[in-house]
C-alpha cells in the first residue's frame, strides 16, 4: 500500500524543520488547511503556524494551500492572511489539484512536499501527484463525520493514534 503510506510523520507542521526541507532539496511545501494549519474548531492559524510560514517563506521556500474546504470566503481568508497562495475545492485524493498548486507556484514534484493530517486525502493525492508527503496529527479532535470514519481507517492501516 505505497500510495497509502506517508513519507514521514511529524506530530505538527511545526515540527518539520525548515532547514531539513531544504537539505532535502525541497522548495515548494503544499498544505492542507483543516487540521493541518487552521484547527478545524477555528478559523484561524495559531501564531506557531504562522511564524513556520513565514521561516519557510523566509528561506525562499514557496507556499500553498491545497484545501478541499468547499466554503470558498473561509479557504481564501485563510490563505490571504498567511500570504499563500491556494487551491480549494481541491477534491483529493484525486492528484489533480496538487499538480495545479505545483503550476501556480512554478514546482516540479521533485522538489515539492505536501503535509497534511489526512491519509485518504493528503497523502493519497501528494504520492499519486509525486511530491513526498509528510503526515501529522490533526490540531483539533472536531471533524467532520465521515472524516471520523477516515480516522478509524487511518489507526488500522498507519498506526495512528
Amino acid at each position: 500500500m505505497p500510495v497509502l503510506k506517508p513519507t514521514r510523520a511529524e506530530r505538527a507542521i511545526t515540527d518539520v524543520s525548515v532547514r531539513e526541507l531544504q537539505d532535502a532539496g525541497i522548495s515548494c511545501v503544499l498544505f492542507d488547511r483543516d487540521n493541518t494549519v487552521v484547527p478545524r474548531d477555528t478559523k484561524a492559524a495559531p501564531p506557531e503556524v504562522t511564524a513556520w510560514l513565514d521561516e519557510a517563506r523566509g528561506a525562499g521556500i514557496k507556499l500553498c494551500m491545497v484545501s478541499n474546504n468547499f466554503h470558498t470566503n473561509e479557504v481564501e481568508a485563510s490563505a490571504a492572511e498567511l500570504g499563500v497562495r491556494v487551491v480549494h475545492h481541491a477534491m483529493k485524493p484525486a492528484p489533480f489539484a496538487v499538480r495545479r498548486a505545483l503550476g501556480l507556484v512554478g514546482a516540479k514534484p521533485a522538489e515539492a512536499v505536501l503535509i497534511g493530517d489526512q491519509v485518504f486525502t493528503d497523502v493519497v493525492a501528494g504520492n499519486l501527484a509525486g511530491v513526498r508527503t509528510i503526515l501529522v496529527d490533526p490540531q483539533s479532535t472536531t471533524d467532520l463525520w465521515y472524516t471520523h470514519i477516515f480516522r478509524v481507517f487511518e489507526r488500522l492501516i498507519a498506526g495512528r493514534k
